[in-house]
């Protein structure tokens, strides 16, 4: 496999996997019992708590060892695509959250 630095495709997957986790995060909460505002509210908190653990912001570490996610996609040709430095999926969320919502 092959890595390739794509900022442009990179910022598209992305937001494609965002938009995943705030719907998934959104079926499980609605499945038990959440809806309107507090539906919404919850998953937000959720996929921002989510998305910033992916990016590395989160200060992981268990028993002295420290934990340190790296985000990249793998496409149908066998290339790895990243940007260059860590995930910023978390800027991603308020935007997806309010295309989910109609807001």
């Amino acid at each position: 496999m092959q890595q390739i630095i794509d900022i442009d495709k990179y910022e598209e997957l992305q937001e494609l996997l965002v938009r995943e986790i705030i719907e998934q995060i959104r079926l499980k909460l609605t499945q038990f019992g959440l809806k309107d505002d507090q539906l919404r509210e919850a998953t937000g908190e959720i996929a921002f708590s989510v998305a910033s653990t992916i990016d590395d912001n989160a200060n992981i570490e268990h028993n002295g060892v420290e934990v340190h996610p790296y985000l990249a996609f793998a496409d149908k040709e066998g290339l790895i695509i990243h940007c260059g430095e860590n995930s910023f999926t978390h800027e991603f969320v308020a935007s997806v959250m309010n295309q989910v919502f109609n807001k």
